[in-house]
């Protein structure tokens, strides 16, 4: 296959736990043919979307690539096409979408389906699955928040286009903050944002559930808050830990793989905290190197890179 890659620039990838990287060399390893470009590579002449790519392999010296000349390309002419660009989901992100539609119209196949990559806001869209979520709260009015606050005690505050637990705050009503952090997240009332029950399992991880191609994989990866932070994410100095899913994880994410395979999001993760689901990630998921590399001296090791490729040459 030949298979295009929508990344961040190379130099701020991490190659020690970047997933994108990952699938890339499965792919290589695979013998596919591996291309590469950044968001702004992808335009519009006239009616016809148009790339520019590059060739792309992995050098012989550590921690070097190699990449070929910039090719004009038409999107069709690869056989997938991932858009791996990390959020936010700001003016950008949302007319890269636009293009990759038209491409889809033109023959091309991006994965995830940019139309549903859209639409499926990854705070919002735990609102098509309330069986699963906590208690929550989409509102830009801070007279709501803080009579949400009031009814639950202890609560979490985060905007609906961040990532890596960024402007994430946990209030409680003892807190001497509320009135200037609400102002912050919310702009003096002039941005939406998601307040959620505060859920103390997430002191046992925030979990990442990789789903692809509607099946989840048979571990998470729990991101543990350090000491003193409420929030589990990686980049937020949380520690992660692999572990097995267990009956409710399962229960979660089979259930909605379904409805995503059915939206052509091949590739979603599914943040659960204890009982409940509380994003669903599709735009660029990560937690593959670690999933791999914690599991690899077992019997079964867990390979989701592997998963992943195996997937995509059967679909």
């Amino acid at each position: 296959m030949k298979l295009l890659f929508i990344l961040d620039p190379l130099d701020t990838l991490k190659s020690y736990k970047d997933s994108s990287l990952a699938i890339m060399h499965e792919a290589i390893t695979r013998s596919h043919t591996v291309y590469v470009c950044e968001q702004h590579d992808v335009f519009l002449r006239n009616e016809i979307v148009k790339i520019q790519a590059r060739k792309f392999n992995f050098s012989r010296q550590e921690n070097r690539v190699e990449l070929g000349t910039p090719d004009e390309v038409l999107p069709n002419n690869f056989d997938a096409i991932l858009m791996r660009k990390d959020p936010p989901f700001d003016n950008e992100y949302l007319y890269s979408t636009y293009l990759l539609e038209l491409a889809v119209c033109q023959g091309a196949r991006v994965i995830n389906n940019p139309t549903s990559v859209r639409s499926w806001n990854e705070k919002l869209s735990i609102a098509k699955f309330p069986q699963f979520a906590p208690e929550f709260l989409v509102t830009s009015n801070n007279d709501l928040i803080r009579e949400f606050l009031e009814k639950y005690q202890d609560i979490v505050v985060k905007p609906l286009d961040g990532m890596g637990g960024s402007l994430v705050f946990r209030l409680s009503q003892a807190d001497p903050n509320i009135n200037v952090i609400l102002e912050t997240i919310t702009r003096f009332g002039q941005e939406t944002v998601m307040a959620q029950r505060y859920l103390p399992e997430i002191k046992r991880g925030d979990k990442r559930i990789i789903v692809i191609n509607g099946e989840p994989l048979p571990y998470a990866l729990a991101r543990i808050p350090k000491a003193g932070e409420t929030r589990g994410n990686l980049a937020a100095g949380g520690i992660g830990i692999v572990q097995p899913l267990t009956a409710r994880d399962l229960e979660i994410a089979t259930t909605i793989g379904k409805t995503l395979k059915q939206a052509g999001l091949f590739l979603v993760g599914l943040d659960v905290i204890g009982e409940h689901l509380t994003e669903i990630n599709v735009t660029s998921p990560t937690g593959m190197v670690e999933i791999a590399e914690q599991t690899r001296n077992l019997d079964a090791p867990c390979k989701p890179a592997q998963v992943f490729m195996q997937a995509l040459e059967r679909s």
